[in-house]
């Protein structure tokens, strides 16, 4: 909105530099010439965007995304300072952290190696001369985290998630999903030619002549496909119930006679206890290719996901090669993030704990996570008042929905207690030995949960990630000091500001656990329907309206967003941007209304913030790899979807009936 445009409001505004350190939007971000009735997104930072282009080296860009590289050059600094002593005591923190990083970066080494450091692995699957020796190089690799084909993964029970089982989940494809693997339209077909190059070239570098790495490509590709068509599709994925197939170790020795589960279960120390299969199609799959597909075949493939799992640990020319595709293709970065970069991901990825104390003592002080805790309260406040005053849902299904909302969980900054990565070896030696020696480190600590009471104290992101989860089977909302920065998060912010960006990030997080797959759960945890059934009719009618709506928005002719694929997190936005602003607005009850600053309102500064913090640039080669397996929409669209269906930013801005960002009463999708 232009200045002229709120002029009513002059005499209540203030200056920032008024009010000292407190301060809202960013108003230098605002498009001016944009309509904020007619296309929010463009509005809120569109100026920004027209500024900052994307970074060669990033698929996206936006402030949000910039705080998160920031982020990273806060953990590199940090890595650099613990890599630059050679006396830390063995073992420790300091050690690990910084002598993994050392190595990473050490370029010069990895060029002179080349391959070597691979030599060993590739040997022992080219001596491999039968099934058995095939089943034990399986088990090795899944050792060092390589899920070729399939995973075991340390997780709740769906059932009674108060102890810890294994899941069998299905793995091992080198394109992004089946769909790759399958359609027939343009993009996949060349996706599908790029791919086999890909392969072909990496066998190369690794010492095929051109003949036999072309033919071992197709091999790998044929292989690899074969498995996709066993697989579950994205959306299928989605349903929680598919993937819920509990089974005793007898039940899964019946469903993979093929394979020795009994000597890999002793292998990797697992107890055969409950356990559940993700996938039972894949896993009969894969016992076809057990037990009928040549070793030569599994060799090849086998060899393929050893290299491209190391390939960005070793020389230059491989480094190249999987940006060629994974980066330029896949996103359409023209240019690969420098290495220390790269090498900082890496650590935080391996390491994150043995970092993350230092992380959050320099940028996360106890301030900001009490001011956090006094948000999460008012925004869970607000859910149970939204659910409260439904006049869709009945008195017995809205118990159920308090309930499940009064055992929510929120994790602020940093677990309470840290990994101490005790037994792993980091040396300054080889950073493809590190990496296999913290997967192996890492996959050992997860088998180490199975069969055991769940413990609530871990945590699935390191802290100086920044993002967000929900857990449904903990019924948790979790949020890593990473995120809580600028300009998601400012202790120095206005209310307005900070509710408008992390608060309405909170509200999609709390509202996760009502989406269309958290709402499978119930206040336990446990996979058990707690809805009447003519309340779940109503929600899967509301739901619908929101899929309906995105498979509307387009990112390109003839190619629009998969509605039922983006309709949890589009429920979350939706859901999380109303009962943020409504916390908003409780908030400031008995303490006045909060000032306006640079000529926008508290309310208009709400809404803004939310499209400055999720307004991101992004390539297109990124969005169409999004729309085919992302469940997070665009952000065009995770910014204008939700709000064009709210009535409090209509009035905000004084949108009306018929502008771009007011839909239709009999179109406007309200679930919570």
């Amino acid at each position: 909105m232009a200045r002229s445009s709120v002029a009513l409001f002059a005499l209540l505004a203030v200056s920032t530099a008024s009010l000292g350190a407190v301060h809202g939007i960013q108003p230098d971000d605002i498009d001016r010439n944009a309509k904020p009735c007619e296309d929010f997104f463009a509005y809120a930072n569109g100026a920004w965007r027209q500024k900052n282009p994307i970074p060669d080296y990033m698929d996206r860009w936006s402030r949000r995304w910039q705080s998160g590289e920031l982020n990273k050059e806060r953990v590199r600094d940090i890595l650099a300072e613990l890599s630059a002593r050679k006396d830390w005591p063995q073992g420790s923190a300091g050690q690990l952290a910084g002598d993994f990083y050392a190595a990473c970066m050490d370029e010069s080494a990895a060029n002179a190696r080349g391959v070597e450091p691979l030599r060993p692995w590739l040997a022992q699957i080219d001596a491999i001369t039968d099934r058995a020796g095939l089943q034990r190089e399986i088990a090795r690799l899944n050792d060092a985290g390589i899920a070729a084909p399939f995973a075991i993964l340390a997780a709740e029970d769906p059932r009674e998630p108060t102890r810890t089982i294994a899941h069998i989940n299905a793995d091992g494809l080198g394109l992004p999903d089946r769909d790759y693997y399958l359609k027939p339209e343009p993009r996949f077909v060349e996706a599908r030619t790029r791919y086999l190059a890909h392969v072909a070239k990496v066998f190369e570098l690794a010492g095929a002549p051109a003949a036999d790495a072309a033919r071992d490509a197709q091999t790998v590709f044929e292989f690899e496909k074969r498995l996709a068509q066993a697989s579950l599709d994205n959306v299928q994925l989605r349903d929680p119930k598919r993937q819920d197939n509990p089974t005793t170790f007898a039940g899964l020795s019946k469903l993979a006679p093929g394979f020795d589960w009994g000597a890999y279960f002793e292998h990797a120390g697992l107890p055969r206890v409950a356990l559940n299969v993700a996938e039972p199609a894949f896993l009969r799959q894969f016992d076809k290719e057990l037990t009928g597909a040549p070793l030569a075949q599994w060799k090849d493939y086998l060899r393929w996901h050893v290299l491209n799992t190391a390939a960005d640990t070793l020389s230059q020319p491989f480094v190249d090669e999987n940006f060629a595709f994974n980066g330029q293709f896949l996103t359409g970065a023209t240019q690969i993030k420098p290495r220390w970069k790269r090498c900082a991901e890496l650590a935080d990825a391996q390491l994150g704990d043995a970092l993350g104390q230092k992380y959050v003592e320099k940028y996360f002080p106890p301030q900001a996570k009490a001011r956090m805790q006094e948000m999460v309260k008012n925004i869970l406040a607000a859910m149970d008042d939204t659910i409260g005053e439904l006049d869709w849902m009945d008195a017995q299904t809205k118990r159920k929905a308090l309930e499940k909302r009064s055992t929510f969980v929120a994790k602020l900054g940093y677990p309470d207690k840290f990994k101490d990565y005790a037994g792993v070896e980091v040396s300054r030696a080889s950073a493809w030995n590190n990496l296999v020696a913290t997967s192996r480190w890492n996959v050992a600590d997860e088998r180490r949960l199975v069969g055991k009471p769940t413990d609530r104290g871990r945590w699935g992101m390191t802290p100086p990630t920044s993002n967000a989860y929900y857990n449904p089977l903990q019924n948790e909302i979790v949020f890593p000091a990473g995120i809580l920065q600028p300009p998601a998060f400012d202790v120095d912010a206005t209310d307005a500001v900070n509710y408008g960006a992390i608060g309405v990030v909170i509200g999609h997080e709390i509202s996760h656990g009502f989406d269309d797959q958290g709402a499978q759960f119930d206040a336990q945890g446990r996979l058990k329907n707690w809805w009447t059934p003519a309340d779940g009719k109503q929600f899967a009618a509301k739901g619908q309206c929101v899929v309906d709506q995105f498979e509307g928005y387009f990112i390109e002719p003839g190619l629009h967003h998969n509605g039922k694929l983006v309709l949890g997190e589009s429920i979350g936005d939706l859901a999380g941007a109303k009962i943020a602003y409504r916390a908003y607005l409780k908030s400031r009850e008995g303490k006045g209304p909060e000032p306006t600053l640079d000529g926008f309102t508290p309310e208009q500064q709400f809404f803004i913030a939310w499209g400055q913090f999720r307004g991101d640039e992004t390539r297109l080669e990124t969005q169409r790899t999004m729309i085919q397996g992302d469940p997070h929409p665009v952000a065009k669209y995770r910014v204008n979807g939700p709000l064009s269906n709210l009535p409090a930013f209509q009035q905000t801005f004084q949108c009306k009936a018929g502008d771009a960002m007011v839909r239709a009463k009999e179109q406007r999708c309200e679930v919570w």
